[in-house]
Order: C-alpha cells, then sequence, then structure tokens
C-alpha cells in the first residue's frame, strides 16, 4: 500500500514488555500464536502496509527477541530502562526518515489491515489518528475522555483516572499514527507526572488539542483486533478466534471442514477445488492441496504439496515432501524430509519415508523403510521391508528399478541397484547388485531338527 500522498510510512512496535503474568523465562513477544511468535505476526502486517522501514523496540529477555527474529528485515531499538510506551517510541525515532510513524504493539497480533489503512491515510493528511473502541468491560485500557461536545480532548490511564472516567466505555487501543515531525516534537514535551511515573504515549494526544491540530479517530470492525496477550489464558483466546478465523476463510473459499472447530493452520494452506479436511488435521509452514485432495482425521501437514485426488488417510505426518496426484498414503504413514512422490503412487499402513523419490504407480504398502532411495515406476515392495540406508556413519543410497518386485521382509544393504524388473525373495538380505529381470534371493538354508521340544514352564513352587 501507498498512502494518498505517496508519503513514506514507517511502523514503530512496541515489544519491550516483560509480561510478568505469563510465568515465562521466554519474552512474552515470543509467545506463539498459530505457530508463530506474535511479535511476527504484527511485522508482517506492518510489511502488508508497505512499510518502507520497521523498527521493534524490545527490552525485556534482552538479545533473545532480536535472535529469534533475526530473519525478518526489521531494524532494532533497546529500551532499557522500560520507562513508558512514550519512553518506548523516543528509542527508535532516531532511525525513522519517514513521513509517517505508525505505533503497533507486539503483543496484539491480530488487528486487520482495512482497520489500520484508515489510521495511516490521516496521518497523511497531517492528523493525529489514534485507534479507539467501545468496550463493554474497559478495565485496564486508557479512556477516551471528550469534552461535552464531544470533542477528544485527552486520554487518561486506568490508574490516573476518577470514578467517572472509569465510567467511560470507549478506550484507547494504543495504536496510533501521526506525521513524524509532529510525533517528534510531541515525544520531546512528554512528562512523567502520573501514578507510573512513565513516560505515556497516550499524552500526546493532549497536546495535539492544545496546539489546535486536528485528531481522527477510527474503531475496528472486531473487539478481537485490538486485544493483547498478557497471559496463557488470553493467548489461548486469541488462538482460537485466529483459528476460527482462518477456517471462516476456507469456507468462503471452497473447501469443505467437517468441523471448523478442530482445524489448526500453523502456517499458510493454499486449496484447490473441492478439498474436504476431516477433524484434528493441523497444518504448519506452508502447504498446497490440490482439487479433489482429501485430507483424513488427525494429520500432520508441515510444508508440502499434495497433488490433485489424492488421500490421505488418517494419523499421518507429512513434512517437507511433494506427493503426486491420485495417491494414498497412510493410514499411520510417515513422510520424512525430502521426498518426491509421482502420480499413482501408494504408500500404505506404518511405512516411512524419507529423502527418497518414488515414481508413478509404485507401492509400499504394509510396515516398510524406505530412506536414501530412488523407486522406479510400478515398483511392489512388500511388508517388513527395510533399506538399510545407514551404515554408522554414512548414508548411502539405494536404486530399485521400474517393475521390480520386493518380496516381504527383505532388508537392501546400502549402496545397492536393484534391476528393472527384477524379483527379490521374501525374507532375503540382499547386500549386492541385484541383475534385472532375475529372481534373487538371499537366505540361509531352511533345516528341520527332528525330536526337539520346547522347554516347559516350571510349575510354581517347584524349585529350580
Amino acid at each position: 500500500m501507498t498512502t494518498p500522498t505517496s508519503q513514506r510510512l514507517e511502523v514503530v512496535i512496541l515489544a519491550a514488555g516483560k509480561g510478568t503474568r505469563m510465568r515465562s523465562a521466554l519474552p512474552k513477544v515470543l509467545h506463539r500464536l498459530a505457530g508463530q511468535p506474535l511479535v511476527e505476526h504484527v511485522i508482517h502486517t506492518a510489511q502488508q502496509l508497505g512499510a518502507e522501514s520497521i523498527h521493534v523496540v524490545y527490552g525485556h529477555g534482552g538479545e533473545q527477541v532480536p535472535d529469534t527474529l533475526r530473519h525478518l528485515p526489521v531494524h532494532w531499538a533497546r529500551q532499557e530502562p522500560q520507562l513508558g510506551t512514550g519512553h518506548a517510541v523516543q528509542q527508535a525515532m532516531p532511525a525513522v526518515t519517514g513521513d509517517i510513524v505508525l505505533v503497533l504493539y507486539g503483543d496484539v497480533p491480530l488487528t486487520r489491515l482495512d482497520t489500520l489503512r484508515p489510521l495511516v491515510a490521516a496521518a497523511a493528511g497531517g492528523s493525529l489518528a489514534v485507534l479507539t473502541a467501545m468496550l463493554k468491560d474497559p478495565t485496564g485500557y486508557g479512556r477516551i475522555v471528550r469534552d461535552p461536545s464531544g470533542r477528544v480532548v485527552r486520554i487518561v490511564e486506568q490508574k490516573d483516572a476518577s470514578a467517572a472516567e472509569k465510567a467511560i466505555c470507549e478506550v484507547n487501543t494504543g495504536i496510533m499514527a501521526a506525521p513524524a515531525e509532529k510525533m517528534r516534537g510531541w515525544l520531546a514535551h512528554l512528562r512523567n507526572e502520573n501514578a507510573q511515573s512513565e513516560y505515556y504515549l497516550t499524552d500526546i494526544l493532549g497536546m495535539a488539542v492544545n496546539e489546535g491540530e486536528t485528531v481522527a479517530l477510527a474503531q475496528p470492525m472486531h473487539e478481537w483486533e485490538i486485544l493483547g496477550v498478557n497471559s496463557k489464558k488470553q493467548l489461548s483466546e486469541l488462538e482460537r478466534i485466529h483459528q476460527r478465523n482462518q477456517a471462516e476463510r476456507l469456507m468462503e473459499e471452497g473447501v469443505t471442514l467437517l468441523d471448523p472447530a478442530r482445524l489448526d493452520v500453523r502456517g499458510t494452506l493454499t486449496c484447490g477445488a473441492d478439498v474436504t479436511i476431516d477433524v484434528n488435521v493441523v497444518i504448519e509452514g506452508n502447504v498446497t492441496l490440490g482439487h479433489r485432495v482429501k485430507i483424513g482425521p488427525n494429520n500432520v501437514l508441515r510444508n508440502c504439496s499434495i497433488g490433485d485426488d489424492t488421500e490421505i488417510h488418517p494419523n499421518c505426518v507429512i513434512e517437507d515432501s511433494v506427493i503426486g496426484s491420485q495417491c494414498r498414503v497412510g493410514p499411520f504413514a510417515r513422510m520424512r524430509p525430502t521426498n518426491r512422490i509421482a502420480d499413482h503412487v501408494h504408500i500404505g499402513n506404518f511405512v516411512e519415508v524419507k529423502n527418497s523419490e518414488v515414481h508413478d504407480g509404485s507401492k509400499m504398502n504394509h510396515l516398510s523403510y524406505i530412506g536414501d532411495t530412488t523407486v522406479g515406476r510400478k515398483v511392489n515392495i512388500g511388508a517388513g521391508t527395510i533399506v538399510c540406508n545407514y551404515d554408522g556413519a554414512n548414508k548411502h543410497h539405494t536404486n530399485i528399478g521400474d517393475n521390480a518386485f520386493i518380496g516381504s521382509n527383505s532388508a537392501l544393504v546400502a549402496p545397492i541397484t536393484i534391476g528393472d524388473g527384477a524379483t527379490i525373495g521374501a525374507g532375503s538380505v540382499i547386500s549386492k547388485d541385484a541383475p534385472p529381470g532375475e529372481l534373487t534371493v538371499a537366505r540361509t538354508k531352511q533345516v528341520t531338527i527332528s525330536g526337539w521340544t520346547r522347554p516347559q514352564k516350571k510349575p510354581k513352587g517347584e524349585v529350580k
């Protein structure tokens, strides 16, 4: 987004709080919602607004916050000691060179872009813009004080409010935007003459009013947009709100969710037409589902792509893998990184595949481990087959040719090649290449010992 006058937007995110009520050694803004730190949600919102620069003010937890989020393109400013919200913004302002400053909070993760855009537009027009909200229970929030004509005159914090002011239900969310130069001037005149002995960012509203500046107010469409996290309970409540929002979006896009309350999207989910997702499915990272994909219950999908008409049966874990069209996976299958599975492949119950390429039409339906392997077309791998890819120090590769048949309970000791059309007899331990089109068997000769009897269990009390 660009502002109406193409003025440069910069965002300051306040993330220095300790979060005492979280009862955790982890800084509050690093607690996760939908799989991401709270402050990372806010950073992504700032990016989507088109911010030229994003400044994050941190404090409690020391370098833990910037170290955790070093992959993000933000500027860091340390607030030490923590002397209030106004003091926090002061720490970031020396690095701000843009025309407009938007102040967000690292523990308020769900504010919508459509709610923030009017604030940015008002600031681009020269106004101080403040996001307020009407709450049935305003306890803990600063109150918006108006004069008899309804004009906003100041914000009073809860601890400084009179009984009449505490009865006000219109509250300050803390989110505001202003022209950068005006913001600098107001910040320079902040005083800490209040119950907390802190420099309140909210005091700049009174300054703006006294200077005859226009103050623009906006309100969110939903109360949850301005809710912050101060406890594990509040975190869990926002998690459920966010997940319900995700579920509603998916259903609006045509996805069938058998129970919208039992889906967790902790990343990005992209779906084709007529996708069906059963209960207790967890999506992590970037997941793409093709047309008519069916995801059974209790599946975890992490950074994977699943092709058209493929069905994932219950209780599977699929990570960092690409699965083709018209495949069947599971139940109870595990796809470890990094696999490329072609079309019409069957991967059955209690099968684990790791770092392998499986070509069209191959099947491994029961109780197998396939690791560091290239599996050709139309290969059948019998129950209990394992690829012995690790020698205790290094991993080795196995090649299985087209139309090969691997008998049940076989062990393929890598590095090894099974030729096209080869058959491996059940129970074989194959440690040398098997030629194409031939039967290869590697097992000891069956022996019957006549007259042998099983040991008998001694009766209780009998002396050994």
